[in-house]
């Protein structure tokens, strides 16, 4: 199969995939527990879809661009704060002080990726690459921290015993799959330049449709239902450590209210 028919399966997939994964969720009435998840779906139809019709190498494509991406950006942002206090949703404490050191860290990691930028923006720059290269030096910034946020949780979920529904574990394994392979052949992109574009953006496509499809087939009501620890410890032991992370939460409660 030729690149340009992978892109458009891949492409297919994750038109299709997102838009029945929506409706499942809809239907299920699951879109009220995964709100931004749910939104950020309903507007990646449109968007996909859209693209089919536009040359990516033409201006129009570009204006396009700037428009959707960052509202994509601030969608990444509350989806990756919603899955954050689902897996801490019985531990407000801890929430909040991740969701305050989420918004510094991606407050410092946007300027500085945007610092490192203007030495490279010249007067006769034309302004619509100029855009461009911002919204790219802002997305950098923002996956960046995400990225490492993202982290937080999957080391959250490796060293304590947090029970959660199965569809939380399901999203939270299958969102971090998606997001840091984006985050990755960002990176990659950002080292390599041009040279493997084309191989980086298909790469993207296939994990990307490959999570759309997992979200359609694990995610349903019943898996609200179906509790599932993160890690197996003896009865003595998860009691333990429960209480341990009670404590901290405790605290930290109690320091948010003074």
């Amino acid at each position: 199969m030729s690149n340009s028919a992978l892109v458009l399966f891949f492409e297919l997939i994750s038109v299709v995939g997102s838009g029945l994964l929506a409706c499942k969720l809809l239907t299920s009435g699951l879109f009220r527990r995964y709100r931004f998840f749910f939104t950020y779906l309903v507007l990646r139809v449109p968007f996909i879809t859209c693209s089919f019709f536009i040359d990516a190498k033409s201006s129009s494509y570009q204006k396009y661009f700037t428009v959707w991406e960052p509202l994509f950006l601030v969608f990444y942002i509350l989806s990756v704060l919603e899955l954050y206090g689902l897996v801490l949703e019985k531990h407000k404490g801890l929430y909040t002080l991740g969701r305050w050191a989420m918004y510094c860290a991606t407050a410092i990691s946007v300027t500085v990726s945007l610092l490192s930028l203007l030495p490279r923006i010249t007067p006769a720059m034309p302004q619509q690459s100029r855009i461009m290269g911002y919204l790219y030096a802002t997305e950098r910034g923002v996956d960046f921290s995400l990225a490492l946020f993202i982290l937080l949780i999957l080391l959250i979920l490796s060293r304590y015993p947090v029970p959660l529904s199965r569809n939380v574990a399901v999203h939270a394994v299958v969102y971090s799959i998606f997001f840091l392979s984006d985050t990755l052949g960002l990176l990659l992109h950002n080292v390599f330049g041009l040279n493997l574009l084309r191989a980086i953006n298909l790469f993207l496509m296939g994990i990307s449709s490959a999570c759309v499809v997992a979200w359609l087939v694990l995610l349903n009501a019943k898996g609200e239902e179906v509790q599932w620890s993160t890690m197996q410890f003896g009865r003595g032991d998860e009691e333990r450590i429960l209480l341990q992370l009670d404590s901290l939460n405790k605290t930290l409660l109690r320091a948010s209210h003074k």
